[in-house]
């Protein structure tokens, strides 16, 4: 009992619920590890004992959690209406982001009385919000009047920092988070891409896809075809070294862009650089890497990718930058600060020492030792120069942006923020106290993993994030929406709860820990309604009851799948389209799924049968997926949604693509391969070395790469695209041809 105690005051789960009617315990050994990584000595009865007296002092003295979250319009959490009368509470508020505070500017409001003041008389009420900021009918509105005490008077939506102090002198300095009720929103029906960033090389590549690219196919997409949206893979800094762990999801920073995705000649500098030879040279080598790609057969090497760029940028860090570009990166360093500094003296002494910082000189594993001092200032030159990396990832980011925005598009580009980082690489160097040691997050045994998963990405310690204020997080929220029109959040389910796997152990010897989800959601909707930005969450699996419905209480939208979309309650059978949420996302797949035409086809069960990844014979799998898809096939035909009738796989594609119109989806999602037929997966869930993972191109039916260009140009795609976008060009749609530059 102790133990399970204790456990619980630290959020740390004892038993959890695969289905409705299963409990699994979690073994006791798990729950001892987890509690130690979160500074929690349970080693034996007499230490479970000491901890848990600790733990239940401090839950009975304290006056507030070190975090408390406020919604505007909404009531006081409890936390605050529970304090005693004539309670003194002082509130530092945070000054704008973008405008500099000369003074901190304080509040201070007294605890009159610990009772709910009724509604005011209506010339008290706050004033009718704006009609332009209601326009969605489907938005949850906070009630009409809302019950407060008499002696609160709401600060502005920020992080500030609250202190308490009561008669009796008991004070208490914490976070206090007043967050906007909800996210902004999408427009009531938007279509766009959904694409790998890497896999989508133009004629210009340097042997993948980059934010050049990206812009391009936002320009193009805009103008021509309507889209609304881009949605790429997370563009997160790898971990250097080779052979690169090519997976968007294990990066080694989520604060920070990689510059292997930059356009090189879009750099200004690159213009000005005085050894033409030795840039003609690079870029004969990377149109041999493009040609190899589009034309050989070739995986794309980003390893081979960046070693070109890399040359090409030191040559380019030579030209000395103009007055005003001076002042423009001086004020990037300024608005970033220490984050990046760590960030670029991690990548400096990754150069000399290797990409694992665990096994660095010793001085060195620690960011703040004063040999990490010295070697800050040995290596200023090359801390610069990841800087600047930075400065340039983050202007091209922008521009792709501007440049989606320019073209039409409401919501623009969809960056995707991963579930975590890589254990060796900068952000786990830099906020070593913020990450749990010995654990790594995955997820529990279920229907389709009987093994569960381990993803080894070690997960934040809330008790740290909570401590700090949700610094770490506030940071990587803010720099990835600087240039976002919205952010994808991948296993969206983490901001309540992770599955944390001991070293050592198998997945299916894990737990759950919590988040405080009321916190995590709070910075979230705060720093996206500063960005305008919306929030899309990935909530395929197995979701905890209540999340899906705090989620959309807050704005954010989910994701849904097509083949996932069945009635569960009742026949099983495909669920109507008028059944979907409103929402969502809804795409036919995604990027850890076949595409649509292999789907379609059965193709993605004989590929798994020859990497040795099915479960039953191939004969039995093959028998079951026609079933299921005779079965949408059949729903697409009732539905009047496939004139062309069946057999026709192309049709059908379309007629897939009609059916998610007719849900009330506020967002629909077009996976950019199915627009040419491709059958290959981008990654194939299970495995390592047996499948390219994370490196093939976008490529058509019989497998042959197709260029941005050639994509522009496709009949397949203009035909499907016509489902989504009947309407016809608008005047000047074709002002420049497809894959010219936009800048």
């Amino acid at each position: 009992m102790g133990l399970s105690r204790l456990a619980a005051l630290h959020g740390v789960a004892t038993s959890y619920s695969p289905s409705a009617d299963v409990t699994v315990s979690v073994p006791d050994d798990t729950v001892t590890a987890v509690l130690a990584a979160l500074g929690v000595d349970a080693g034996t009865p007499a230490a479970v004992r000491k901890a848990l007296d600790a733990a239940e002092a401090t839950a009975v003295s304290r006056l507030l959690p070190p975090t408390v979250v406020v919604w505007s319009g909404e009531p006081l959490p409890a936390a605050l209406t529970a304090l005693p009368p004539d309670t003194a509470l002082t509130i530092e508020l945070e000054p704008v982001p973008g405008e500099t505070a000369v003074l901190p500017v304080r509040l201070t409001q007294v605890v009159t009385s610990v009772k709910t003041q009724a509604p005011a008389a209506p010339a008290e009420q706050p004033p009718a919000a704006d009609p332009a900021e209601s326009a969605d009918p489907s938005a949850e509105r906070a009630p009409a009047a809302v019950q407060t005490p008499a002696w609160w008077s709401e600060p502005p939506a920020g992080v500030h920092r609250l202190t308490v102090r009561t008669p009796d002198s008991r004070y208490a300095a914490v976070t206090l988070v007043v967050a906007p009720a909800r996210v902004p929103q999408p427009p009531a029906r938007v279509h766009g891409f959904l694409v790998q960033l890497y896999s989508l090389l133009s004629a210009r590549s340097w042997g993948m896809g980059d934010l050049g690219d990206l812009a391009d196919l936002a320009a193009w997409s805009g103008r021509s075809l309507g889209a609304g949206f881009v949605q790429v893979n997370p563009l997160h800094a790898a971990v250097p070294g080779r052979p690169t762990d090519p997976s968007p999801y294990r990066p080694s920073s989520r604060r920070f862009p990689d510059p292997v995705h930059l356009h090189i000649e879009s750099v200004p500098e690159y213009g000005h650089v005085r050894d033409r030879a030795a840039l003609d040279d690079l870029r004969q080598d990377a149109a041999a890497l493009s040609e190899a790609v589009l034309n050989k057969g070739a995986l794309i090497d980003r390893d081979a990718v960046w070693e070109l760029k890399r040359q090409a940028l030191e040559l380019i860090h030579q030209v000395p930058l103009t007055p005003g570009r001076r002042a423009a990166y001086c004020d990037f360093l300024a608005e970033q600060g220490q984050a990046l500094e760590d960030h670029a003296l991690w990548c400096a002494l990754a150069e000399v020492h290797g990409s694992d910082w665990h096994t660095w000189p010793e001085g060195l594993r620690d960011p703040r030792s004063p040999q990490t001092a010295r070697a800050r200032a040995e290596l200023l030159d090359r801390v610069d120069f990841h800087c600047r990396l930075a400065w340039l990832t983050a202007t091209q980011l922008a521009a792709a942006q501007q440049t989606a925005r320019d073209a039409g598009m409401p919501v623009g580009i969809v960056h995707d923020l991963a579930v975590g980082v890589h254990p060796a690489g900068a952000d786990t160097w830099s906020q070593q106290d913020a990450f749990a040691r010995g654990m790594s997050v995955g997820a529990p045994p279920d229907a389709f993993n009987a093994r569960g998963q381990d993803w080894g990405l070690p997960p934040w310690r809330p008790d740290v994030l909570a401590a700090t204020g949700y610094a770490p997080y506030r940071g990587l929220l803010r720099g990835l929406l600087a240039h976002a029109g919205a952010l994808r959040i991948d296993h969206v389910m983490g901001l309540f709860r992770l599955w944390w796997v001991p070293e050592g152990r198998p997945p299916t010897e894990g737990t759950y820990v919590a988040q405080d989800a009321e916190a995590m959601l709070a910075v979230l909707v705060l720093e996206a309604h500063r960005a305008g930005a919306v929030v899309i969450g990935e909530d395929l699996g197995t979701v905890e009851p209540g999340v899906r419905e705090a989620l959309a209480r807050r704005g954010v939208l989910g994701t849904s799948v097509l083949w996932f979309e069945r009635d569960w309650d009742g026949s099983g059978g495909p669920l109507a389209p008028e059944r979907w949420r409103q929402d969502c996302v809804a795409t036919a797949t995604t990027h850890d799924l076949p595409p649509t035409a292999a789907r379609l086809s059965g193709d993605y069960v004989k590929l798994r049968h020859r990497l040795g990844l099915l479960t039953h014979s191939l004969e039995q799998e093959l028998a079951e997926d026609a079933t299921d898809t005779a079965e949408w096939l059949a729903c697409l035909a009732r539905l009047r949604l496939l004139p062309e009738g069946e057999g026709d796989e192309e049709a059908a594609v379309r007629a897939v693509h009609r059916f998610l119109l007719r849900t009330p989806a506020r967002m629909v999602g077009v996976w950019l391969p199915d627009t040419v037929g491709d059958r290959r997966p981008q990654n194939l869930p299970g495995t390592w070395d047996q499948y390219p993972n994370w490196r093939l191109p976008v490529a058509d039916a019989e497998g042959i790469p197709v260029t941005l260009e050639e994509l522009a140009s496709s009949p397949r795609l203009h035909r499907l695209m016509e489902v989504l976008n009947p309407r016809p060009e608008r005047p000047g749609s074709r002002t420049a041809p497809p894959g010219a530059r936009h800048r």
